[in-house]
């Protein structure tokens, strides 16, 4: 049987982007929500602590551990020596918290974080970009390996790799050393075909964020005018049973391919308008149906 872990992520609670979306919530009362939705991991925010034994002695409190947590990775228009750099201080963390990866999100050129941009003005690469940057991103993956502590590359609304052709493009460039993190919610929100993407790249698929989206929401999306942020507020994602993905087809997908692993709840939403507690709930929740029906094993 197929084994699967359930984590969520802290943007549920507080947004790291957007100071607005953020509920004054400490993050021992996070984690003790996480934990009574039945959640046994938490990908990491800024309210975390970065000393490993303060942090391991709260996370075990609540019977948390680490699953993950973004890296706002420059590599596009940077030199990898560089980037080891940034990178070193959270590997040493995660090393010691045991997390399976470090999220990678490309966050140079990008326009996700900045609500005066459109979403159609995000930057595009040209194939020679693509390729250059898809042969220093697998160098990086492959010394983040080496050294311990593997990234996971997520794929982003408003960043350089937002969409399915974009995806495509980029795992021909990069090679088998750089794992995917696959983001039901933000190929969807990309306008791809989020049951195709598993398809041809489930060979590199190594952590899940569980993202849904309000398709009523999206359709109202414009995109020449809305920034990321803009539908982000307006209320674009949300957790597994509150959207409109089929995640039974999609968790059934991942399974007929034998994905093992994390399975990430990360929506982010207004906490005063979409309560933590009970949208945490709710995705568990359904998250544990759809994995039972697919065969999966949840452990923790």
């Amino acid at each position: 049987m197929l084994q699967a872990r359930l984590g969520i992520a802290p943007i549920a609670w507080w947004n790291d982007d957007l100071e607005e979306l953020s509920d004054d919530v400490s993050l021992e009362e996070c984690l003790a929500q996480a934990a009574e939705a039945g959640f046994t991991g938490m990908e990491t925010g800024r309210r975390f602590p970065l000393d490993p034994a303060e942090l391991g002695t709260v996370l075990a409190r609540y019977g948390i551990s680490v699953c993950g947590g973004w890296f706002s990775g420059l590599l596009l228009d940077g030199e990898i020596a560089a980037e080891k750099d940034r990178i070193a201080p959270q590997m040493a963390l995660f090393k010691a918290m045991g997390a399976p990866c470090i999220v990678y999100g490309e966050t140079a050129g990008t326009i996700q974080g900045d609500r005066s941009v459109p979403l159609a003005r995000k930057r595009v690469l040209d194939d020679a970009e693509m390729r250059a940057y898809g042969r220093k991103m697998t160098e990086l993956a492959e010394w983040c390996a080496d050294q311990g502590m593997p990234l996971a590359y997520h794929h982003h609304m408003a960043a350089v790799i937002e969409t399915e052709a974009e995806l495509d493009r980029f795992m021909a460039a990069s090679g088998a050393g750089l794992p995917l993190l696959y983001d039901a919610g933000h190929m969807a929100f990309a306008g791809g075909d989020v049951l195709g993407v598993i398809e041809r790249h489930h060979a590199r698929i190594s952590h899940v964020h569980t993202k849904d989206v309000r398709a009523d929401v999206l359709a109202g999306i414009d995109r020449a005018r809305d920034s990321f942020l803009d539908a982000v507020v307006r209320g674009v994602f949300t957790v597994p049973g509150d959207g409109d993905l089929d995640f039974a087809a999609i968790v059934g997908r991942l399974a007929a391919h034998g994905y093992e692993g994390w399975f990430v709840v990360e929506a982010e939403q207004d906490p005063k308008v979409s309560p933590p507690l009970q949208m945490a709930r709710t995705g568990h929740a359904a998250l544990v149906r759809v994995l039972g029906a697919a065969g999966y094993e949840v452990v923790g």
